[in-house]
C-alpha cells in the first residue's frame, strides 16, 4: 500500500509517498519497507528505537514529536494514530460490520455470546470477539478479552471475508484506553455495571468508570444498567439514543416474576406496554440481567422480538459461567469465572436460592493484581456460603500464602467455617471429599480458563473439569 493512501490525508507530512510494506508499533517486528509507529507503555517507549528501525530498512516512522529523523511522521497520539492506521491497512471492516459493545466489570462475556447467539439463530452470520474470537463457526482462541490494534482489524476483516454482517465483542476499559478498537464506531453499546476491578491499572473507580463511558461516545444506541449507582450515572452523563435496563423495578426494558430454577429461569420480559413470558435456559439470577440486554440489543439493532425471544429459549450457556460439572454424584459442582467481590455474591447468592445442603465456595485471588479487593471477595463470600474453601488462583509472580493472608483479613468477623488449602487442585480435592447429599460446590475464579500462572509467568495446564473427574476417581 502506498504512504499516502494509507494515511488518508489525516496528516500532513514531508516523507516522499512509498510503498508500505508492514506496519507495526512493536519495534522487535519492524522490516525493510515497514512503517514504525512509536507506542508509549507502561514499560518501553517505543520513540527510543526510532533511530533502530530506520537502520532496519522502516520506511518512516510515527512519531508524537520531533526527533529529528528524516523520515518522520509527527502526530498527537501515536496510538490512536496507529489504531486509525490499522484500520486503513485493512480497507475499514468496522465499517462494513454492525458492531455491538459490550463493557461492564461482570456479565460481558454471557452477554456477548447471547446476542451472537441470537443473531445466528435469526439469520445473521455474526463475529465474536472476546474470552475467544468466533468469525462465525471459526473459533480463534485469544489471550486479550479485546485484541491488539492491528489484530483487531485483522480479525473484524476475516469477519467480512468469511461473510459475517454483524460482530458483538466485548470492549475493555484496556482497549478504550489504550486505542485498541481504532475508528470503530458501534451500532448499539451495552453498559452491564461497574464493580471494583482492574484499579492496580486505572488507580481509582473514578478512573475505571471514565475508562468504560469512553464507549458511549463512539455508539449510535445504549442500554444501560440503572440498577447500578454507576449505571444511573452513566445514563444521565451521555448523549446518544439511550434506553434503560432493569431487574428490580420499571425501565424502557425491564424483567419481572423472576423465577429461578437449577435449569433455567423464567420472567416476564417487559418492552414497549407488553409483559411476555420468556424461558431463559440458563440457571442464575445474573443471567436474568445477561439475557435481558441481549434481547434487548437483538429488538434494538431491528430483530422482531417474537424471533428474539424464540431464539433465547434454545440457547446454551457460557463455559464456566455458572457451568454445572457433571459428577454423577449426590452433590452438584459449578464452575464460574467469579473473581470480584461483586461477582462472587451473585453467584452465591443466585445458587443459594435453590441449594438444599450446604454451599460451599472454592476461591483464591490472582497475584499482581489489585490487592484491595482481596478481603473484600472472602466478605462476599462469607455472606452466601456455609462453607469457604481458601486457596490459589492465579499467583503470578506474588506467593500463594501472601495472597491468602490478604484474603484472610476479610474473614476476621465472620462466623462461616473455612478451610485453607494453598495448592488449587489439593482444595478441589477436598471439598468434593467433603461434600455430602444436596452440597452445592462453588469453583469460583477459573471458569473458562484451563490453565494456571505461576511464578515468572508459567503458563501449567488446569482445567478444573479434569481436576474434578480426577478427584472423584479418589471417593
Amino acid at each position: 500500500m502506498k504512504l499516502y493512501d494509507l494515511l488518508e490525508n489525516k496528516i500532513q507530512t514531508k516523507v516522499p509517498d512509498c510503498d508500505v510494506l508492514g506496519i507495526t508499533d512493536d519495534s522487535r517486528k519492524v522490516q525493510k519497507g515497514w512503517l514504525f509507529v512509536c507506542a508509549r507503555g507502561e514499560k518501553f517507549d517505543g520513540h527510543e528505537f526510532a533511530g533502530k528501525a530506520l537502520e532496519n530498512g522502516a520506511a518512516a516512522i510515527v512519531t508524537d514529536h520531533d526527533l529529528g529523523l528524516e523520515k518522520q511522521i509527527i502526530v498527537e497520539n501515536t496510538r490512536k494514530f496507529y489504531g486509525e492506521l490499522c484500520a486503513s491497512w485493512f480497507n475499514h471492516p468496522e465499517r462494513r460490520l454492525k458492531l455491538i459493545g459490550v463493557t461492564g466489570t461482570n456479565g460481558k462475556t454471557t452477554t456477548t455470546k447471547l446476542i451472537k447467539e441470537i443473531l445466528t439463530k435469526c439469520g445473521h452470520k455474526t463475529g465474536l470477539i472476546g474470552i475467544q474470537n468466533e468469525t462465525g463457526d471459526e473459533i480463534i482462541k485469544t489471550e486479550n478479552t479485546t485484541p491488539m490494534a492491528f489484530e483487531f482489524m485483522e480479525l473484524l476483516d476475516r469477519m467480512v471475508k468469511s461473510g459475517c454482517d454483524c460482530a458483538v465483542m466485548e470492549v475493555s476499559s484496556f482497549a478504550l484506553v489504550q486505542h485498541r478498537i481504532g475508528p470503530a464506531h458501534f451500532r448499539i453499546a451495552v453498559f452491564t455495571n461497574l464493580t471494583q476491578d482492574h484499579l492496580d491499572y486505572h488507580g481509582t473507580m473514578e478512573e475505571y468508570y471514565k475508562a468504560k463511558r469512553m464507549l458511549f461516545n463512539i455508539c449510535d444506541l445504549a442500554l444501560i444498567n440503572t440498577d447500578d449507582e454507576y449505571g444511573k450515572r452513566l445514563f444521565e452523563e451521555i448523549s446518544c439514543d439511550k434506553y434503560s435496563l432493569s431487574t428490580q423495578g420499571k425501565a424502557d426494558f425491564y424483567a419481572e416474576n423472576i423465577a429461578l430454577s437449577p435449569s433455567g429461569t423464567n420472567y416476564d420480559f417487559c418492552l414497549y406496554g407488553e409483559s411476555i413470558p420468556v424461558f431463559v435456559p440458563i440457571p442464575g439470577n445474573f443471567n436474568v440481567f445477561n439475557s435481558l440486554a441481549a434481547m434487548s440489543a437483538c429488538i434494538k439493532l431491528g430483530i422482531p422480538k417474537e424471533k428474539v425471544i424464540s431464539a433465547m429459549a434454545s440457547c446454551r450457556g457460557v463455559k464456566g459461567r455458572c457451568e454445572v460439572i457433571p459428577t454423577g454424584k449426590d452433590f452438584t459442582v459449578i464452575c464460574d469465572y467469579a473473581h470480584t467481590p461483586d461477582a462472587i455474591e451473585n453467584i452465591l447468592s443466585s445458587v443459594k436460592g435453590y441449594t438444599k445442603g450446604r454451599l460451599i465456595c472454592l476461591f483464591g485471588c490472582g497475584g499482581n493484581r489489585d490487592r484491595t479487593k482481596r478481603p473484600k471477595m472472602a466478605k462476599a463470600a462469607a455472606k452466601y456460603a456455609d462453607m469457604l474453601i481458601i486457596t490459589s488462583d492465579n499467583p503470578r509472580d506474588e506467593k500463594p500464602g501472601d495472597i491468602i493472608n490478604d484474603i484472610l483479613e476479610g474473614l476476621n468477623d465472620a462466623n462461616v467455617p473455612y478451610e485453607v488449602v494453598e495448592d488449587r487442585k489439593e482444595a478441589i480435592f477436598f471439598a468434593l471429599k467433603t461434600a455430602k447429599k444436596d452440597d452445592v460446590i462453588v469453583l469460583a475464579g477459573k471458569g473458562h480458563e484451563d490453565y494456571q500462572i505461576l511464578a515468572g509467568n508459567e503458563h501449567i495446564h488446569f482445567d478444573e473439569r479434569e481436576i474434578v473427574a480426577q478427584g472423584l476417581k479418589l471417593l
